[in-house]
């Protein structure tokens, strides 16, 4: 059905929602206030003409954009961009009770993404198309770091070598780390080598399992040199991590005694033990090591007490949590379990990042219940042009 309607808001996804006889149809790279003429196919809207484009409307960039499945705001110019990001933080809170307000909106972009997971077949490699499980064959995406432009002909030559499956890149100080899963079974690894080798990457693995490592990669946080394990958590650039490390260390002050909980690797850990003892914990085991070894490796740092513990299961309970300040970076679930331990402790200073603006309102809204007051509430843009967004906020009693 084709239709001649007029976009009223922008969705939470990103997309243009208009009223069609008192129904919510979605609209993909259609702005607030557009008139738009679409094919309608249930909630779903398609774009075939927009009969006047709004002030806030961008040029985009990329020429994949539309067709690529990658990114969703290329359209909307930096003002606009800033403010439904900032909603997507603000929103979830208010719909709690809590009327914070983002003191600052941070755009970490940097050099660009220094992660990303293409898909690859026999014949191409690069994201799906937008709602499709169709592959887009891609040549370059502008978003990535400049060392992983070379990620999509990577991916091809693997793809070709073992037909379907899912390829993530990392870009290190040691060059290309690449994991591939889902790979078809039967997939030998011994085939793999030679190929990996003749591609300079630095370590290949195959279902978390290494088959190759040519150099060690590794990343630098603060004054530290830390071997990355093989699937473990980092944030997509460098720049973000910068910037939220910062808001942390800041937030933290003067503090005596740090807990760092959901650690990762340590980007928080390594720059906060520059100032007093962590004690630091996370469920990835070889994130722990890996922490562990850049503390024995950096000079100058206070102690930092790695524990492999699962925060999900087996939180810190309110008689264990005995620091001053107690830091959170919990995965999209967020830390119900934790942030409830906490409620019921004598801690009295809590800085929290989240990567998942409803989850870090729920568990806001249970530090806040405790007595907590929210305060520094900031957002950084790391995923460029997508529906993400992280966030960083300080709560004390």
């Amino acid at each position: 059905m084709t239709v001649t309607a007029t976009i009223e808001s922008l969705g939470h996804k990103g997309e243009g929602v208009a009223l069609i006889d008192g129904r919510k149809v979605f609209v993909p790279f259609a702005l607030p206030g557009e008139t738009v003429v679409m094919e309608v196919d249930g909630e779903r809207g398609t774009v075939h003409q927009v009969l006047n484009a709004a002030p806030n409307r961008a040029k985009p960039f990329c020429p994949h954009f539309g067709t690529c499945g990658g990114c969703q705001l290329q359209h909307l110019d930096a003002p606009g961009y800033a403010a439904f990001k900032t909603g997507l933080v603000e929103t979830p809170l208010r719909l709690v009770g809590i009327d914070a307000k983002v003191e600052r909106f941070v755009t970490a972009h940097g050099a660009g993404r220094r992660r990303a997971t293409l898909h690859a077949r026999k014949d191409a490699a690069g994201y799906m198309r937008l709602k499709s499980h169709d592959l887009l064959d891609l040549d370059a995406c502008p978003i990535l770091v400049p060392a992983l432009q070379r990620a999509p002909d990577v991916a091809r030559a693997l793809g070709a070598a073992i037909g379907e499956c899912d390829i993530s890149f990392t870009a290190t100080n040691a060059g290309l780390d690449v994991g591939i899963r889902k790979a078809p079974k039967g997939t030998r690894a011994e085939k793999l080598v030679p190929l990996a080798n003749s591609l300079g990457l630095a370590r290949l693995a195959l279902e978390r399992e290494m088959i190759l490592l040519r150099q060690q990669p590794s990343v630098t946080m603060g004054r530290s040199e830390v071997d990355l394990p093989i699937g473990s958590f980092l944030q997509a650039t460098g720049e973000a991590e910068a910037v939220l490390a910062d808001y942390v260390v800041g937030a933290v002050g003067k503090a005596k005694s740090v807990a760092d909980l959901f650690c990762g690797i340590g980007p928080f850990s390594l720059r906060l033990a520059e100032n007093a003892p962590v004690y630091a914990a996370d469920s990835d085991k070889a994130g722990i090591l890996a922490l562990d070894k850049a503390v024995r490796h950096t000079k100058g740092l206070k102690a930092v007490t790695g524990k492999a513990r699962d925060l999900f299961r087996d939180p810190l309970t309110r008689f264990e949590l005995t620091f001053e300040t107690v830091v959170l970076d919990p995965p999209r679930a967020g830390a119900e379990a934790q942030i409830k331990e906490i409620a019921l402790s004598k801690v009295r200073h809590v800085v929290m990042v989240a990567c998942d603006p409803k989850s870090f309102a729920r568990d806001a809204a249970l530090l806040v219940q405790a007595g907590f007051i929210l305060s520094d509430l900031i957002a950084v843009d790391q995923f460029a042009f997508s529906t993400h967004v992280e966030l960083a906020a300080t709560f004390r009693r």
